[in-house]
């Protein structure tokens, strides 16, 4: 009888369209005995080539990690042969834009994986964390589940919660704590990929769609909590600037602003306090609207 098969060593491509995710991801691969062999981004396309480029830049060999390839694909269509001429044993996609098709989430030998941050399957499409904190949820929820065409649909292997901590604002301050809670599922997911194990199919129940926010979210209205606004606010900067519609924007002196950082507590730096339906909001940092 063949045995089990050993959750070490295993070949495994990266799709990520964000460096602070796919650094430290095959670093924890590496630190976890498998062999991270390509880093697997979507081309910008032309149309977006006038956008502002992320915080990090623009990801080229030289910002790239060190013992990977990176590979480019032009559209979705390609990503199957891609896989196939690298023979990976499994795909692991965190903050990836494009809906695979099936073809290509076939390639890899034990399956096709995505992190997606909620707890599915409420929260599925593009800013669930987003919508965390616009629904008061005061938790993020993370969960690797396997991939299928659909979006954040497929069957779950792991999942956790992670409280949100009122003097997060921003996901430099979040992304830490984010990525080590994520990271700690690993172990588990690649057992029971391992095994064989199809993961926990999805109900259909508690199912929400996490889509873009609209002209509905974007006034601040002061009348409402300090709570609510302050997570109106790191709401929004959780969109990463995706969508038809920018906000929170609000009034203050008679001008209308663009609140990017609040702090529920008065940090002794000078911040403006503005007065809410039920307490005190500080605003860190605002521009124009």
């Amino acid at each position: 009888m063949a045995g089990r098969e050993k959750a070490k060593g295993w070949r495994i491509v990266v799709i990520s369209a964000v460096l602070p995710v796919a650094e430290p991801l095959i670093a924890c691969l590496r630190e976890l005995g498998h062999e991270p062999i390509a880093w697997l981004l979507a081309r910008r396309s032309p149309e977006f080539y006038d956008r502002p480029l992320p915080p990090w830049g623009e990801i080229t060999d030289k910002s790239a990690p060190d013992g990977v390839s990176l590979i480019f694909a032009r559209d979705k269509h390609v990503v199957a042969p891609l896989l196939r001429g690298l023979e990976p044993d499994v795909v692991l996609c965190w903050g990836f834009g494009w809906k695979l098709p099936q073809e290509a989430l076939d390639v890899p030998r034990l399956g096709s994986v995505n992190q997606h941050p909620a707890l599915l399957p409420r929260h599925r499409g593009p800013i669930p964390s987003a919508w965390a904190l616009r629904e008061g949820d005061g938790q993020f929820g993370i969960t690797w589940h396997r991939m299928d065409a659909e979006l954040d649909t497929g069957p779950i292997l792991a999942q956790s919660t992670l409280p949100i901590e009122d003097e997060w604002t921003t996901i430099e301050e979040m992304g830490p704590s984010i990525l080590q809670a994520t990271f700690e599922l690993l172990p588990q997911v690649f057992e029971r990929l391992a095994a064989g194990d199809p993961g926990d199919p999805q109900s259909e129940e508690g199912a929400s769609w996490a889509g873009y926010f609209g002209e509905d979210y974007a006034t601040v209205d002061w009348s409402q909590p300090a709570r609510k606004i302050h997570d109106q606010v790191r709401a929004w900067h959780l969109t990463f600037g995706q969508g038809d519609v920018s906000g929170p924007i609000a009034e203050l002196d008679g001008e209308r602003v663009k609140l990017l950082r609040t702090s529920l507590n008065d940090r002794g730096d000078g911040a403006r306090a503005v007065e809410t339906g039920e307490g005190n909001i500080w605003i860190l940092e605002s521009e124009p609207a």
